[in-house]
């Protein structure tokens, strides 16, 4: 598989795009104004305990407190010694957990020892008023204030470090058997006694013990300056800024495994470049410099995929499509055979199946894209056996393996819909790059003309009810004003002749389809919100 990065940087953002086999599959943005906080660890104050829900709220300094649950707080290291992700909690999109305590009782595991023992309740832990160090490892969506743990974990390009674990892991991502155990014993000969855990990331898949032993030194040091700057911080306030988009990106991705990385600033190229050197010097002869009088993302045609990650439809090659429909509690995507009827095939079963193969490749490469998390639930074409019901599933699953957030697809239900969850650390790129349409209100729909008009009808019905009103003029969209003399040209008259009063219509380009306002006497003030619904 080619994979390639692209990074454009401005001063007022920076995006990152991966390529795979040329299609785009996955970007990341960052502008000064998002004030991300993915990663950065604060001496936070809590603000409060609930015990009802197991869960505390903590002030972190920033528009809306941090979430901690019961989970996140430190009982020990589990059973488990394999990193189950790719490590770190930075902009690169890396989802390793560390261990963190905090002052007090505090730390965690990241929730994941929630199902597999009984916790402790949470106000036996923390108290109003007491500060804690937390890391932010899920960003504020909507009106959701960021997640938190106690568990702070320090990713580095090899290794993440847990200050308080005990713990040697090896990312599962490395499949030799005698690789992983080569790895952990070198790990476990340069971690000093009682000096934290660390995960040997995928990366460090041909690295030498010396490269591990440099790495360690260098996050071990950081946690140290970490620990001097919470004791002399006052809470709320941040102590460690966790790496940005792209240095984040180039330390949790850039490998052998991608031919290019192509930058378009030269300040960006020397440092990443500078990076590149003092980590994997090999890899120097695949940082290029993009120039030229078209821009790097027009010529390998990621505005254009971009724009599309936006669209509800999908289109598939076959002649089939998928719809994407984002909602507050999930996303539904339905899968439909569209043109695509088998091309002369008799066995429509041949035909669904095909369809719903080919959508659930684009239903992955779709969630990646468009960094969709949580529930998602897809509602694939009906099919009679099975078998093909477990081809489809097979499908999703194995290309959802090439997605670096945590996914799981369960089995297809008695409905023949798939659930499935895709970890979510940040606002999707719909969310992150839109807002809420003022005129739908987010719905996506706006009233017909014929609606509008009946409304006003009804408004008016008001104004004459109330004997205050004689004359009103009534301001309308012009596509209102059109289908009014189009299909009821005797509307004014017959409004005139119902309410008594004298009545204008009057065309306004500048008013919303489904907008009209109500203006009342030689004045006109406006009583629209008087007689409206």
């Amino acid at each position: 598989m080619r994979r390639e990065i692209l990074v454009s940087a401005t001063p007022k953002e920076s995006w990152v795009a991966l390529k795979e086999d040329q299609e785009l599959v996955e970007v990341l943005f960052d502008r000064p104004d998002q004030d991300r906080i993915l990663g950065d660890v604060f001496l936070g104050r809590v603000d409060a305990v609930l015990p009802g829900i197991q869960a505390a709220f903590v002030d972190l300094g920033t528009d809306k407190a941090g979430f901690l649950h019961v989970a996140d707080l430190n009982y020990g290291d589990g059973d488990d010694d394999d990193d189950d992700e790719d490590g770190g909690s930075g902009n690169g999109n890396g989802n390793g957990n560390g261990n963190g305590k905090g002052k007090g009782k505090g730390g965690g595991r990241g929730g994941r020892g929630r199902k597999q023992r009984k916790l402790p309740p949470i106000q036996d832990h923390l108290q109003k008023g007491q500060t804690l160090l937390v890391q932010v490892t899920k960003e504020a969506i909507g009106t959701k204030g960021p997640r938190l743990t106690a568990d702070v974990s320090l990713p580095g390009r090899f290794l993440v470090y847990m200050p308080y674990s005990s713990r040697v892991g090896v990312s599962r991502k490395i499949e030799g058997r005698e690789q992983r155990a080569k790895l952990r014993e070198m790990a476990q000969e340069v971690l000093p006694p009682n000096s934290g855990g660390i995960i040997v990331r995928t990366v460090s898949e041909e690295v030498n013990k010396k490269t591990i032993e440099q790495e360690f030194q260098s996050l071990h040091q950081r946690w140290l300056k970490i620990k001097a700057a919470a004791e002399t911080a006052s809470a709320p306030a941040p102590v460690h800024r966790e790496a940005k988009l792209i240095s984040g990106v180039i330390r949790d991705l850039f490998s052998d495994k991608f031919e290019a990385l192509r930058v378009d600033s030269r300040e960006v190229f020397e440092e990443v470049r500078e990076y590149v050197r003092s980590v994997d010097p090999g890899l120097l002869n695949r940082v290029h410099l993009h120039q030229g009088p078209v821009s790097l993302f027009d010529e390998f045609g990621v505005e254009e995929e971009i724009q599309k990650a936006f669209q509800r439809t999908v289109r598939l090659k076959s002649g089939g499509y998928i719809i994407i429909e984002p909602t507050e509690a999930l996303v539904s995507i339905d899968v439909n055979t569209g043109k695509f009827t088998g091309k002369g095939r008799k066995d429509p079963e041949e035909t669904i199946l095909r369809t719903n193969l080919e959508a659930a490749r684009a239903i992955s490469k779709q969630l990646r894209l468009r960094d969709i998390g949580g529930i998602i639930v897809v509602d694939f074409i009906d099919m009679e056996t099975q078998e093909n019901r477990y081809k489809v599933l097979r499908e999703l699953r194995s290309y959802l393996g090439r997605d670096r957030a945590r996914t799981k697809a369960c089995e297809v239900s008695s409905l023949g819909l798939v659930e499935m969850t895709r970890q979510r650390i940040r606002p999707s790129l719909f969310n992150s790059l839109t807002d809420v349409c003022p005129s739908c209100g987010g719905i996506g729909r706006v009233y017909k003309p014929a609606t509008v008009v009946r409304s006003i009808e009804r408004s008016l019905a008001r104004a004459a009810a109330s004997k205050e009103e004689k004359s009103i003029v009534v301001r309308m969209h012009p596509e209102v004003a059109l289908w009014v003399v189009e299909t009821e040209p005797q509307l004014l008259r017959r409004l005139r002749g119902s309410t008594r009063l004298e009545l204008n219509l009057r065309d306004d380009p500048l008013m919303r389809l489904d907008e009209f306002r109500l203006l009342s006497g030689p004045a006109e003030t406006d009583v629209t919100e008087k007689y409206a619904a």
